[in-house]
């Protein structure tokens, strides 16, 4: 088999909680050795964050749950309290060694251990070294911390987001996942491989990559924030409402919901017909797409009533006969039970000291040369200490010594 694409590349990893994280691991995903660098005790801050968490044959407590699991396969655990002069000795031995660092504190705290970019810069010129912060390196709001549900809300995307002005329950609402932390995730994993390309091609420079969830959740507004930079008005709250074609939504059936799309005018004509009501496609109000935008309301209603004659099986399949893009709600049972989904092997199966056939969401990239076939489980706390720092010379005695000392 091929090489990962990323083998070779090294990654000393030092963010916690999800957005970097998930960039480390989506970086060990593709063939980079990750160390990730954890507090000795506590670990990574998710490991805090609540249950679920495995179960222990024991029945002894552990700190691995959802939160980490998540974020945290193909990597190795190290534990390293860079409070020390000690722990902060490793982790600049180390980082000698790594193409990359990634970071995710305060901005300025590492600066205090000698752990910031100019001082690892200074023992490693070619390093890529990607903080990833709320707010940023620069800007009055710099110093605050930032977490993802804050981001949304301060971003903009809680405005645009829940019920219509005027249904029940309107008003700003929070996307159900940390979208911001997965996009700020995926933002951090392009810049690295943006800097890493360039220092191969572009004469060995090594550089600073900042990546802030501020940055990442106004950007990702794309077509919302460019109506309000084109006319000056914020776009309303759309519910389930869709981006561009017109009727599009949930719509309720005799036995549950669905979601449309009608994409075009050809769509929104077949449409028509599988509903029972091809004058639709030729009332004016109706008859261009920009026609439906402008009586939105109108249609969505009519709509609404016609789906509420018959089933959600029956609409699906006529409707995807008809070429007409549409899908059911599902819950996670029904998406990890969908047999397009189960095709193209979304879960992956991985052996975990405490569940041997534990479940993780595959890589959502696929490769027709170095694909990805294989996924560790991720790491119980300082699984992987001993080895690492034997790699920078630390011996077994030298290792007890500073686990005795609490530093590793």
């Amino acid at each position: 088999m091929s090489a990962l694409p990323l083998s070779g590349i090294k990654i000393l990893d030092l963010t916690r909680v999800l957005a970097g994280p998930l960039s480390a691991q989506m970086l060990a995903d593709l063939g980079a050795e990750v160390i990730k660098i954890e507090r000795p005790g506590g670990g990574d801050d998710a490991r805090a964050f609540g249950p679920p968490y495995l179960s222990d044959p024991e029945g002894k407590a552990n700190n691995n749950n959802s939160f980490y699991l998540c974020a945290n396969r193909n990597k190795k655990s190290v534990t390293v309290n860079i409070a020390t002069a000690e722990g902060q000795d490793i982790v600049r031995e180390l980082a000698k060694t790594c193409d990359v660092m990634m970071e995710n504190y305060k901005v300025g705290d590492l600066k205090r251990y000698r752990l910031d970019y100019e001082s690892i810069k200074a023992i490693n010129p070619g390093i890529i070294y990607c903080s990833v912060t709320g707010f940023g390196q620069t800007g009055p709001y710099a110093p605050r911390a930032g977490y993802d549900a804050i981001l949304q809300a301060m971003g903009g995307l809680m405005s645009v987001t829940g019920h219509l002005d005027g249904e029940p329950g309107a008003g700003p609402m929070k996307v159900g996942p940390s979208i911001v932390d997965y996009m700020t995730g995926m933002n951090s994993s392009i810049g690295i491989l943006s800097a890493l390309y360039h220092r191969k091609a572009n004469g060995g420079e090594g550089q600073h990559v900042d990546v802030c969830l501020f940055d990442t959740v106004i950007a990702s507004l794309s077509h919302y924030a460019q109506i309000f930079l084109v006319n000056g008005q914020t776009p309303p709250r759309r519910g389930t409402w869709g981006n561009g074609g017109m009727p599009a939504g949930v719509f309720r059936c005799t036995d549950g919901e669905l979601m449309l799309v009608v994409g075009n005018d050809g769509q929104f004509q077949r449409t028509c017909g599988v509903l029972g009501a091809p004058e639709l496609a030729t009332d004016p109000r109706f008859l261009k797409n920009n026609d439906r935008v402008v009586h939105g309301k109108e249609i969505m209603a009519i709509f609404a009533g016609l789906f509420l004659k018959k089933p959600v099986a029956y609409w699906l399949d006529e409707l995807e006969k008809a070429g007409v893009p549409s899908g059911p709600i599902n819950d996670f049972s029904q998406v990890f039970a969908d047999p397009h989904v189960k095709s193209r092997g979304m879960q992956v199966k991985v052996d975990h000291p405490l569940q041997h056939d534990l479940s993780l969401i595959r890589n959502a990239i696929t490769f027709s040369g170095t694909p990805v076939k294989e996924y560790r489980a991720p790491p119980l706390l300082g699984a992987d200490t001993r080895d690492v720092l034997a790699t920078i010379g630390y011996d077994d005695a030298k290792v007890e010594a500073l686990k005795a000392q609490k530093i590793v």
